[in-house]
């Protein structure tokens, strides 16, 4: 046995000597194992088996595929998001540390923000497929279907918020001041910005959609927001020594964040949505009968994960640069 053979051998006893099994064992089972194929390592068959149109018009396909690869796209921000905050550590799903125990340093924090910069510039520059992708006399035709499912219903996209930056952040603008003291998460969010984007636009009440959201993901949106109270994106560049904050384009990384979450992609839906729903002086409610015209644009909303970063002027002008 040579010596690269001889030191994989002794790495493989290494471990799993800790299972009481003969590492032959587990050898013996690689021989007995099939290969790995493409299509069962990706689920391409059970991928492809999960669209599942409410009508015979073609082009709903492919607003169900869109939503579902944007789904993909935020579990891949998940991903990186749960690194940033557990400073560096990889982290499997059910909560463990798998080894790898790299310190937060900023270097590691940007490449990070980055990957999310990265993945909502794909999404954003890949929205013209729901923009020019789809007539709009279908789209009209079969969002009267899904009444009164709404992409408003994003749990991810609302986790994404959290993780970022702390909840007062998130909170309405016309609020944030008189709720700025308040350490309630529950009061938070009872007045979390979205809220304004799901109520009823003649009486003011809650949407369907907003009550069956509340319904399916309030309990964890309460628990994810207490367990990143202290733990967010924010709060992770705050614990940074000055000289690690001003390490080369973190700022900037972070700031590209910013745009991208809060401008870039809010208004890549505005746009779509002046497309298909407005008609002259007219405007039709979307699916969830939500007040786009105010929800979407983000020069009303003002929402900023990290304002410290910016200037008042930028502030003030927050969705039109």
């Amino acid at each position: 046995m040579d010596a690269e053979l001889q030191n994989a051998w002794e790495r493989i006893q290494s471990k799993y000597k800790l299972t009481g099994q003969d590492p032959m064992s587990y050898l013996e089972g690689l021989i007995q194992g099939n290969y790995t194929k493409y299509w069962d390592y990706i689920q391409v068959d059970t991928l492809l088996s999960i669209q599942h149109p409410k009508t015979d018009y073609p082009d709903e396909l492919i607003f169900i595929m869109y939503h579902q690869i944007t789904e993909l796209y935020f579990k891949l921000v998940l991903h990186e998001l749960q690194q940033i905050t557990h400073n560096g550590k990889n982290i499997s799903s059910d909560g463990h540390d798998l080894g790898w125990n790299a310190a937060l340093d900023p270097e590691f924090f940007k490449m990070r923000i980055m990957r999310i910069v990265r993945y909502f510039e794909s999404l954003t520059q890949s929205f013209d497929i729901m923009v020019d992708g789809m007539e709009p006399q279908q789209f009209l035709k079969f969002r009267m279907a899904l009444l009164p499912a709404s992409g408003f219903q994003s749990a991810q996209y609302r986790l994404i918020e959290m993780s970022c930056c702390p909840l007062i952040h998130l909170v309405s603008a016309d609020q944030r001041l008189n709720l700025k003291d308040e350490t309630s998460i529950e009061t938070l969010l009872d007045h979390i910005y979205w809220n304004k984007g799901a109520t009823e636009l003649e009486s003011g009440k809650k949407t369907l959609t907003l009550k069956h959201f509340e319904s399916q993901y309030r309990n964890h949106f309460i628990a994810h927001a207490k367990a990143y109270a202290h733990k967010t994106v924010w709060h992770k560049f705050k614990e940074l020594n000055l000289n690690d904050q001003a390490h080369p384009g973190l700022k900037d990384a972070l700031r590209q964040l910013d745009l991208q979450v809060n401008v870039r992609w809010p208004l890549v839906h505005y746009k779509s949505a002046v497309r298909y729903l407005q008609r002259g002086s007219d405007s039709t409610q979307a699916t969830g009968g939500t007040n786009w015209q105010k929800y979407l644009p983000p020069r009303f909303q003002k929402r900023i994960f990290f304002p410290d970063l910016w200037t008042s002027d930028e502030m003030e002008r927050w969705g039109t640069f």
